[in-house]
């Protein structure tokens, strides 16, 4: 566990207010209307308190605030790192006073921006043992569902700080994230939960990673029980939490914009029910897909 102390000229984190910035969401939706690119850069808005999104149009990343430094959740493309860096910046506070970087999974559009990011704050990473290995090499691994897609996307490795194991926590002042495993979509899948407050109003935030069962040709789930069995045990870790606010690596998944709108409740006790559920639904369509070929 890393605790910091306050560094001297440190930015001081501003004020947090409760409840998503309607009115920046609204600016960050029409400027990503019809933008499908994992890179096509979109502006930062507030989702509660001291977490403020700071991604793409379709690849989330989070930053989470405090007075002793922040952390960074996931780093989307290589080329989106600089528009990651401009909403830190938009927002009031300094690059360099991010402390971590954590990660969903390792996918190019994840973490393919990992390295750059690393670079420009001077942050520390903490990854899983399964996606630290394959983040040292930058390349996807070859058993990953979908390498067949993935491997013309290489990535700029990066080595690991830190090696996180389910229930460890990342610590920087006030702020507790905990991973936990979450392995399906990669080996390495991580997803984080922290406490987002301002003042004495509180909401959990959960990050839970991508479940989607997809694979490349010649892949079939069908022949690799273990990895079936791997996912199923996912999605009933995942069906029997309760999220508070979900985020997923991709928003369009969970339908983050909506939510912070207003057009859909912003926490729900059964979020992470229906969203395991999904990933059940999609598994299930993708073995009864197999047994026709």
């Amino acid at each position: 566990m890393a605790v910091l102390a306050l560094a001297p000229g440190l930015a001081l984190a501003k004020p947090a207010k409760a409840g998503p910035d309607r009115a920046a969401t609204k600016a960050l939706v029409q400027q990503c209307e019809g933008k499908e690119d994992f890179s096509a850069p979109a502006p930062t808005a507030r989702l509660y308190a001291n977490t403020y999104y700071v991604g793409t149009c379709t690849v989330s990343a989070l930053l989470i605030t405090s007075p002793q430094g922040h952390v960074l959740v996931d780093a989307v493309t290589e080329q989106a790192a600089p528009a990651i860096l401009a909403n830190i910046r938009a927002l009031g506070f300094k690059p360099d006073d991010v402390r971590w970087i954590v990660t969903s999974h390792e996918h190019f559009d994840h973490v393919g921006g990992l390295a750059a990011l690393k670079q420009a704050t001077g942050a520390k990473v903490a990854l899983s043992a399964a996606a630290a290995a394959v983040l040292a090499k930058g390349k996807v691994d070859p058993a990953d569902s979908q390498a067949g897609w993935l491997k013309e996307h290489d990535f700029a490795p990066v080595k690991a700080d830190r090696i996180v194991a389910p229930g460890a926590v990342v610590a920087v002042g006030p702020l507790r994230l905990t991973m936990t495993a979450t392995p399906g979509h990669t080996a390495g899948s991580s997803s984080w939960t922290w406490q987002s407050c301002a003042g004495k109003q509180c909401q959990t935030v959960s990050y839970i990673d991508s479940i989607s069962a997809l694979a490349a040709p010649p892949y079939r789930f069908s022949d690799h029980p273990e990895v079936v069995a791997r996912f199923r045990r996912t999605f009933a870790a995942i069906a029997a939490r309760r999220c508070g606010i979900l985020v997923t690596p991709h928003p369009s998944v969970s339908h983050l914009f909506e939510r912070m709108l207003g057009d859909e409740p912003l926490a729900s006790p059964d979020a992470c029910r229906s969203y395991a559920a999904m990933g059940r639904k999609g598994l299930d369509a993708q073995l009864a897909k197999e047994t026709t070929k």
